[in-house]
């Protein structure tokens, strides 16, 4: 495969990566209202888990796991699972998916910003246009959204702990992104998106137990059940399969420019699924973020 080819092929594992989480975050809404928020994390976890198991596989040619890796799968997983999880399901608990959306386009920025600080990537000027236009996206959205002043909206009530708790879902994905790169370095995506829902099951268990000591199961629509399959097999596997397939060939600056997907496939999703609305600003914000993404067209690291 040549390197443009590769390139490419990162460039569409990314991009879906992305999509599908974006839609599951958006989906993830009604399951919230039939679940409680960490049962649906464990249940989750756990789906996950038995689907992976033949993942779990130490490959051959594999260098047997160091501590500094074993501490790096516990933050990947702590970070980017546990926190992630508990911050975006509470979060879209009390706001939007289009209003998620809102908040969710600072991602490439907030991942330009961490792989600057922490992997001493160096950001070109084409780096930080991209990560501007996600910036001007998300202010155009939350301009749009904005309600007069002693009326109800987005920003009133409880959404803005909503929208808060998305923004710290926004800084768990990048110190997930961050941290995967490294990974990428000395294990297979496979065995990374294991070992990384291994340990979120392990940390969820607790909370998902308490919780599903006195809960009506039977009281779940089968509906229901068919989404929670679906959101566990897409944001546990194929979701981070997909984006340690792309990541490990990539810069996680311009990774992370990938990251737009994800506001734009939930608001669309919350728009077509859930009977949102999308006005014409959020339209353009939208299509500025996308700019963002041509932005990193054969882009090479500043030096």
């Amino acid at each position: 495969m040549t390197p443009s080819t590769q390139r490419l092929v990162a460039y569409a594992c990314l991009a879906l990566s992305m999509s599908i989480t974006g839609i599951y975050v958006a989906l993830s809404k009604p399951l919230v209202t039939a679940l409680p928020v960490f049962l649906l994390a464990w249940m989750r976890f756990g789906i996950a888990a038995l689907a992976m198991l033949p993942w779990l596989r130490k490959p051959p040619d594999e260098p047997p796991l160091t501590p500094r890796t074993r501490t790096l799968l516990f933050l990947e997983s702590f970070l980017g699972n546990f926190l992630f999880s508990i911050c975006m399901l509470y979060g879209i608990s009390m706001t939007s998916a289009v209003s998620a959306g809102v908040v969710m386009a600072s991602i490439p920025a907030v991942i330009a910003l961490m792989s600057w600080a922490f992997l001493r990537e160096r950001i070109g000027a084409r780096m930080w246009a991209a990560a501007g236009c996600a910036m001007l996206g998300l202010a155009l959205l939350a301009f749009s959204r904005a309600s007069p002043a002693g009326t109800s909206g987005p920003w009133s009530n409880t959404q803005w702990l909503g929208n808060l708790l998305v923004f710290g879902a926004v800084v768990c994905e990048g110190f997930y992104a961050v941290i995967g790169k490294k990974l990428t370095g000395s294990l297979t995506p496979k065995r990374i998106s294991a070992l990384i829902n291994l340990w979120g099951f392990a940390l969820m268990t607790p909370f998902g137990l308490y919780f599903a000591l006195d809960f009506n199961f039977a009281g779940v629509a089968p509906l229901m059940w068919l989404l929670l399959v679906f959101y566990a097999l897409a944001a546990s596997m194929g979701a981070v399969w997909l984006w340690m397939t792309g990541a490990r060939h990539l810069p996680a600056s311009q990774s992370g420019i990938f990251t737009v997907m994800l506001p734009i496939s939930a608001a669309l999703v919350g728009v077509l699924a859930l009977g949102e609305t999308l006005s014409l600003m959020q339209g353009l914000a939208f299509a500025i973020a996308l700019l963002g993404i041509a932005l990193t067209w054969n882009h090479r690291p500043a030096r």
